[in-house]
């Protein structure tokens, strides 16, 4: 008997339905060799959560990919149709997009197709592709950053949620952002958020702080009607929210306000609705610190923020400086700091994750109760190179407390640096069956 209307099993009603969600037994986590000198296409592991080991890589079928940030065919707010069935998985150096079928076998993702850069800019006119959200109507839409020619640019292309044809720009004509990074949606209020990080031919060979001074990295935050695919208003951070990158909104599907964190400016913003319109008010700011051997103050740069799925808490990373911080969001206007752990990073601040570690806390993902934060120390490959020269990556865990706190979990560690092909880098997680990045709620 056919149950068409039954909901499929990783898919959540509400927040509240998610926070009730079953432990994840793995975990996917996307691995490059790009930086590393190893001439070897990069992989997508699979962890077992348990044993904190790697029990299978399904490696690209090209080297120099960068793999990044992906996501999934499905998710909360799109929830017609199968379960999770595959996962979408950008090179955001080469602009090659593979659509990898987990269905099939979920502890051993199978690549089913590969869409080609010049398929993608024959389509859009876009490279670069960074952040993957499934959106109701059978699309993915991917935000796009570059030019052809690797100049800025500000829009998103869509693939169909189940052939993975391209099926274009994802924006309806009109005015649109010089710049792109990360995205989030709230279908009932009708609007998208989109943040910027910078022109490709400025970061993709490293970091230069004269193309901030250039104009060629941003400060600004867009926001666009959901429906209509139009840009209808820009708040600029100015010169203390230099660098907005990752945005997370609130899960709550009727909340009109979140977070972005602008990375060189170390600073956290609180964005909201405000007389019909939209403003952003700076709520955490990070000190930056004198070093020697720099020539200017040594920024935290925050690179990663997310939310519990109860809008709790929010956790973010200073890659620079090695600090992972959880604060209490309960007021949002107000966040209070209540956990802090020291896990690499430039100070020299002995490690609280009872080892030595190198590089600094980057991306992290938190399961959906809350409990389990996963932290990764690769930002991007000419990046990693020139902050932490011979960096040696992993992925560790740390435990959450219910009403704050953090530990890190001394029995899960994964080595990325000693592995028989040489080192690799691993950058996002995603768990089994959604996390608190890919949930959105209709």
């Amino acid at each position: 008997m056919s149950h068409e209307h039954d909901k499929p099993a990783s898919f959540y009603a509400s927040p509240q339905e998610a926070l009730q969600a079953p432990r994840e037994e793995f975990l996917y986590l996307a691995c490059l060799h790009e930086g590393t000198g190893v001439d070897a296409p990069d992989f997508l592991a699979v962890v077992d959560a348990e044993k904190g080991r790697i029990v299978h890589e399904t490696p690209m079928p090209n080297v120099g990919d960068e793999l990044h940030h992906y996501g999934w065919n499905r998710c909360s707010s799109a929830c017609h149709g199968p379960d999770r069935s595959h996962l979408i998985v950008p090179g955001f150096r080469s602009s090659r997009i593979h659509i990898l079928n987990v269905a099939d076998d979920p502890r051993k993702p199978q690549i089913e197709k590969v869409i080609e850069p010049a398929e993608i800019v024959a389509q859009t006119g876009y490279t670069r592709p960074h952040t993957v959200h499934c959106m109701p109507g059978d699309n993915v839409v991917v935000s796009m950053l570059g030019d052809a020619d690797g100049n800025g640019a500000g829009g998103f292309a869509v693939l169909d949620a189940k052939t993975f044809d391209v099926k274009g720009r994802w924006e309806n004509g009109g005015e649109k952002p010089p710049l792109n990074y990360d995205f989030w949606y709230q279908p009932r209020k009708n609007v998208l958020i989109s943040s910027e990080f910078g022109e490709p031919n400025a970061y993709e060979k490293g970091f230069d702080l004269d193309d901030v001074a250039a104009g060629r990295y941003g400060s600004r935050l867009h926001f666009w009607n959901l429906e209509e695919r139009t840009l209808t208003q820009t708040v600029d951070l100015g010169e203390t929210g230099l660098i907005p990158l990752e945005v997370r909104w609130l899960h709550d599907p009727d909340a009109e306000e979140g977070f972005v964190g602008a990375a060189l400016s170390s600073t956290m913003w609180r964005f909201r609705r405000d007389n019909g319109g939209w403003d952003a008010d700076q709520v955490i700011a990070v000190e930056s610190v004198e070093l020697e051997g720099w020539p200017f103050p040594v920024p935290g740069l925050i690179t990663d923020l997310l939310l519990s799925m109860d809008d709790r808490f929010l956790y973010f990373s200073d890659w620079l400086h090695g600090d992972l911080r959880q604060y209490d969001v309960s007021d949002p206007s107000n966040p209070k700091l209540t956990g802090q752990l020291w896990l690499g990073g430039l100070l020299g601040k002995p490690s609280d994750a009872g080892r030595e570690l190198n590089g600094g806390p980057q991306m992290i993902q938190l399961s959906l109760d809350g409990r389990r934060l996963y932290v990764t120390n690769s930002l991007y490959s000419t990046w990693d190179n020139q902050f932490y020269p011979g960096l040696r990556s992993w992925l560790l865990r740390v435990d959450c407390g219910p009403d704050g706190g953090m530990e890190v979990d001394r029995n899960f560690f994964v080595d990325l640096d000693d592995r028989p092909g040489g080192p690799a880098r691993a950058h996002e997680v995603r768990l089994q069956n959604g996390d608190c990045t890919t949930e959105i709620f209709q």
